[in-house]
């Protein structure tokens, strides 16, 4: 009952956390409608059967390069020109193309409209976590970024059944409209004080993206930072997005469908999101909660990648939990907003996401480079992933104790 008053309470849920959680929502699921709607739209636009999976790692690896280039441009505007600009400018950049995308007709136009989303997309998490951190008191910080993932990673659940009972066309349109209809919100939201006190200040240069890579010190905080939030995109960009084919393989008694997977492993996300906030308040400490969940996520993999001929109920559940273990996502980024001082906040936390994400790339250039040589698409996938979480792990070691840190800082 004291948790839930706590929650009520204006000291963590007031009108940033709520434009932040409902930005989120329609950010995620822009994200995760393509992974939804990836083998009917492909099919509807021309591309063969035999090609939709290759094809399909292609379009998602062009949405990750922009939410990657898109990261650094919207860090920098966050601490340069507010975290509310970059609010405003994200939105209406991924909600104009994810109208857009509603009428492609050949792959080209396609991969340039999920480059230009991915773009958009980069700024919304980053700037709504730091302006959330900035507002919230330090001893809440964690309740209230519990709260923008929960609501957000909601959005996964949105598109499953929009896209369910809808075509894609109209399911990207609707992302679109959504996001556009969250800019009337935006004005009720007040700037950081944290940023409008080091604005006003002119003694600090901000929203420098090389200040990162100054001193080995921070930029080892930095690389930690992003390292540990990879396992998450490894589960989404491996044994969730491929679930088919993998199910194919494994010998599943029905065929697994894209939708069904993404939707219970952002259901899992909702859950582990919510609990892994509220634990680390419990715990008094991010890196625990973050060390437990990624120990969950590494086990719930490797069964679900090793264990042949069960039902399809099983595997849908081991996407649930898998989901579940990855939904230290909020922890994660609060972390990287808690590293650094209010002049390069907002371009640590929303590179630090964007660089995870951008992560795919190279994780399913390894796991193509493996499956060519002859490896089963699972043991491509395990041999990725142990990689994966071993490097996170060591990274998450590195990495100091933030729950209480003072932000009122400059680096």
């Amino acid at each position: 009952m004291n948790t839930l008053k706590q929650m009520c309470s204006r000291d963590v849920l007031n009108a940033a956390v709520i434009v932040a959680a409902l930005g989120y929502f329609v950010d995620i699921y822009d994200i995760v409608l393509f992974g939804i709607v990836r083998r009917a739209s492909l099919l509807d636009i021309g591309v063969p059967e035999s090609q939709l999976a290759d094809v399909g790692l292609h379009l998602l690896n062009m949405q990750m390069i922009g939410m990657l280039l898109g990261g650094i441009l919207w860090g920098i505007m966050g601490d340069r020109k507010g975290r509310l600009s970059v609010l405003f400018g994200s939105i209406i950049t991924y909600s104009i193309a994810n109208i857009a995308n509603a009428y492609v007709t050949d792959v080209t136009s396609y991969a340039v409209l999920r480059f230009l989303a991915g773009v958009g997309l980069a700024g919304e998490l980053g700037a709504g976590i730091t302006l959330v951190s900035e507002v919230i008191p330090r001893d809440k910080r964690g309740l209230s970024t519990a709260i923008v993932a929960s609501v957000g990673v909601s959005g996964a659940i949105a598109a499953g059944m929009i896209a369910r009972y809808a075509d894609w066309h109209t399911a990207y349109i609707a992302g679109g409209v959504m996001g556009l209809s969250l800019l009337v919100l935006r004005l009720k939201v007040m700037e950081s004080g944290m940023f409008d006190a080091v604005k006003a200040a002119h003694t600090v240069g901000r929203g420098n993206f090389l200040l990162l890579f100054s001193s080995w010190q921070r930029f080892s905080r930095y690389l930690s930072c992003i390292l540990i939030g990879v396992p998450i995109w490894y589960v989404a960009a491996l044994p969730i997005f491929l679930a088919p084919e993998l199910g194919k393989l494994m010998g599943a008694d029905a065929e697994l469908s894209a939708g069904n997977a993404v939707m219970l492993c952002y259901t899992g996300l909702i859950f582990g999101d919510f609990i892994s906030g509220f634990g680390s308040q419990m715990l008094q400490s991010r890196r625990k909660i973050v060390a437990v969940f990624m120990a969950f996520t590494a086990t719930a993999c490797l069964i679900y990648l090793t264990i042949p001929g069960m039902s399809a109920t099983w595997y849908y559940t081991m996407c649930l939990m898998m989901g579940f273990g990855a939904g230290y996502w909020a922890v994660f980024v609060t972390i990287a907003a808690e590293q650094f001082g209010t002049n390069i906040r907002a371009t640590a936390a929303t590179t630090v996401p964007n660089f995870v994400r951008g992560s795919v790339v190279p994780m399913t250039a390894a796991f193509g480079a493996l499956k060519a040589t002859g490896i089963a698409i699972n043991h491509a996938a395990i041999i990725v992933g142990v990689v994966v979480f071993a490097v996170s792990a060591i990274a998450l070691w590195r990495l100091n104790e933030t729950i209480h840190k003072d932000l009122d800082y400059t680096e």
